[in-house]
């Protein structure tokens, strides 16, 4: 498939259809699709010129009328690049939306065989985790803590509250089948981790939370541990490997193959307290 059909795909199974998330309700309200719940989002629109700002409009007095009996605090909207109208990031932002930092959506066809002499073969091969590191699935409250505590220390004070709500939420699933987190620890201590996340009866598996605490960057950690998700995505029958890259991340899952389909600017927009 070409890079664009893939993208259709994409948008099909995982942002038209999203696949069930615990304590998220989806609809679809016509050419917007929105959940609610412990997350507030719309992670699929195509609006137009004409009726963008209108759909904007009853987004927000939608999740404003319910900001008092659901756990979310903030509308979040994702603009991949795509979407349309074009100006439909500068549109959000005239109504108080703030941007994060860019990233772009890679996918790893898990199908697909390794050219000879790329980096990604390393992929298909027995896991290569660095000298000294030793991954571990996390199977209880004592690994998930360890989990939360490398990411807090990799991604800085700045995402403190995100990372203690994503604490909550995946205390919440430790037995759910469809997640799958990973710790990689240094003479015992948690120095990155990350998750993989496997929705049912989709072809896109997602890696979600890669980070390394800053001292222990540049020794394979994190390819390392995209390594060890690939391998169990492509035993557990998944067509794609997906990613939200972050500049610092895109770099190296290019050469382990990813390819990079469009780019993505996530929204935020905090609703008023209880």
């Amino acid at each position: 498939m070409t890079p664009a059909e893939i993208l259709a795909r994409f948008d099909a199974e995982m942002r038209i259809d999203p696949p069930p998330r615990p304590g998220v309700q989806y609809e679809r309200v016509g050419n917007v699709v929105r959940g609610f719940g412990t997350w507030h989002a719309v992670v699929f629109a195509r609006l137009t010129s004409a009726n963008a700002d209108a759909a904007i409009a009853e987004q927000v007095a939608f999740f404003h009328a319910i900001a008092n009996t659901a756990g979310a605090r903030a509308i979040e909207w994702k603009v991949y690049g795509h979407d349309t109208p074009a100006d439909l990031g500068s549109r959000l932002s005239a109504v108080g939306f703030e941007p994060d930092e860019p990233e772009t959506l890679m996918v790893l066809d898990l199908a697909a065989p390794p050219r000879a002499g790329d980096a990604g073969a390393e992929l298909s091969d027995a896991t290569a985790t660095p000298l000294g590191i030793d991954i571990r699935r996390v199977t209880g409250a004592a690994g998930l803590a360890d989990l939360i505590a490398a990411g807090s220390a990799a991604f800085g004070r700045s995402e403190a509250e995100q990372m203690a709500r994503i604490g909550r939420e995946l205390s919440a699933r430790l037995g759910d089948p469809a997640l799958s987190l990973h710790v990689a620890y240094a003479a015992g201590r948690p120095v990155a981790g990350a998750r993989l996340e496997c929705p049912p009866e989709r072809s896109f598996a997602g890696l979600w939370g890669g980070g390394t605490i800053p001292e222990y960057r540049g020794r394979g950690i994190y390819r390392a541990l995209v390594q060890t998700r690939a391998q169990e995505a492509r035993r557990r029958g998944y067509r794609y490997l997906r990613v939200d890259a972050r500049e610092t991340s895109r770099p190296i899952l290019e050469r382990l193959g990813f390819v990079s389909l469009t780019r993505i600017i996530e929204w935020r927009l905090a609703l008023p307290p209880q």
